[in-house]
């Protein structure tokens, strides 16, 4: 696969822990008939079978170019785009074709991220591919002309964002895959850990489509358990870092983060500021606990970056219309412990394992770093 990359950010290595999804499996839906008797069923099948064998004779040899854009530099989305990579080469090996990359990272900047936007339907790319939510709505709106096929990663409210009709029929070019978070899961880890808790700190990004959602299903949990709890909002590194430490004069018994790339980003320098107060970071994905935060609860970043990739071949060589093609979710049920952070905070870790089993499926350690193939060397 020829890789023209602006890959000066992106690790080579894939993540050996699976860490932030309940079984790496997908539930996107689908639709089927039966037919009314068995031989009709077994036509049925054998037409199904001749379409997939002359879909993949067409596809063979063939050449395709796809451009990526990457919303910022942060441990998950970076693990999202080498994954969708690395899959897409065993797929050029698997199937004898040619898959050509154009990748960038806009680094949160929005006059970027349309100008590399712009480069790749100046390219006369075959699909293009939005990590995060604000790439996804650009590319959509880039794309409402041409019907460039549109493939977003780690949306976390896709038809919130009106990039979908329904996760189930798309209904226009763009679908992907969803990292929707389940808060009162998180929200029932806090409890679980410290069922005293009279206040919860939540700390997010007001601008972030992906923390909206989230934020409201937290204040909705916390309203209904009669717990009060104190918002700061921060859009720059500098602002989450004053964020933090107003949480810690607010005297907050936890913070609460969903997956918000502003607050992912900043992690490695807030994570002392919490775990010095003796406050447990509790965030919507593994990757603030690679980056110091005590928990992560959510989705394979690995995985959805490999099953991104299948999509994106499906739609390549297999003509898969995104209108039709359901938006990928995951099951999310575990939760990723930074065992310094655990130390740190005077809690052992096998009682918080106990404490956690209840509310989800298994409890991951990690240790922290600032990327997942840090934890190789």
């Amino acid at each position: 696969m020829k890789l023209r990359n602006v890959f000066a950010m992106i690790t080579a290595a894939a993540m050996t822990l699976s860490l932030a999804a309940c079984s790496g499996q997908s539930t996107a839906s689908s639709t089927s008939s039966a037919s009314s008797d068995s031989s009709s069923s077994a036509a049925s099948e054998s037409s199904v079978s001749s379409e997939k064998s002359t879909a993949s004779e067409k596809s063979s040899g063939a050449s395709y170019t796809i451009g990526i854009c990457n919303y910022v530099d942060d441990a998950s989305l970076n693990q999202i785009v080498e994954n969708i990579n690395a899959r897409l080469a065993e797929i050029e090996s698997e199937q004898g074709i040619t898959i050509e990359v154009k990748y960038d990272n806009c680094n949160a900047d929005a006059n970027v991220m349309n100008q590399i936007i712009a480069n790749f339907a100046a390219d006369n790319v075959d699909l293009m591919v939005g990590v995060a939510t604000p790439v996804a709505m650009a590319m959509q709106s880039a794309t409402e002309d041409s019907k460039t096929p549109v493939v977003f990663a780690a949306v976390s409210d896709p038809v919130g964002a009106g990039l979908v009709a329904s996760l189930e029929e798309p209904g226009s070019n763009v679908t992907g895959s969803s990292d929707n978070l389940d808060t009162n899961s998180v929200m029932n880890l806090i409890f679980a850990q410290n069922p005293d808790a009279k206040k919860i700190g939540l700390l997010y990004d007001v601008g972030q489509d992906s923390s909206t959602a989230a934020i409201e299903h937290a204040k909705a949990y916390l309203d209904d358990k009669g717990v009060e709890y104190v918002e700061r909002t921060a859009t720059t590194a500098e602002e989450v870092a004053l964020a933090a430490q107003a949480l810690v004069s607010d005297g907050v018994d936890a913070v609460f983060t969903p997956t918000d790339n502003t607050i992912m980003k900043a992690e490695l320098a807030i994570y002392e500021t919490f775990a010095d107060a003796g406050i447990p970071h509790y965030t919507g994905a593994d990757s603030f606990a690679l980056n110091g935060a005590f928990l992560g609860y959510g989705v394979d970043y690995a995985n959805l970056g490999r099953e991104t990739a299948d999509m994106i071949a499906s739609i390549l060589t297999e003509g898969k219309d995104p209108a039709t093609t359901p938006v990928i979710t995951f099951d999310n049920g575990t939760a990723t412990v930074n065992t310094e952070i655990c130390e740190k905070l005077g809690l052992d870790f096998d009682t918080v394992s106990e404490a956690f089993a209840p509310y989800c499926t298994r409890v991951e350690e990690i240790t922290t770093a600032e990327s997942f193939s840090d934890l190789e060397s």
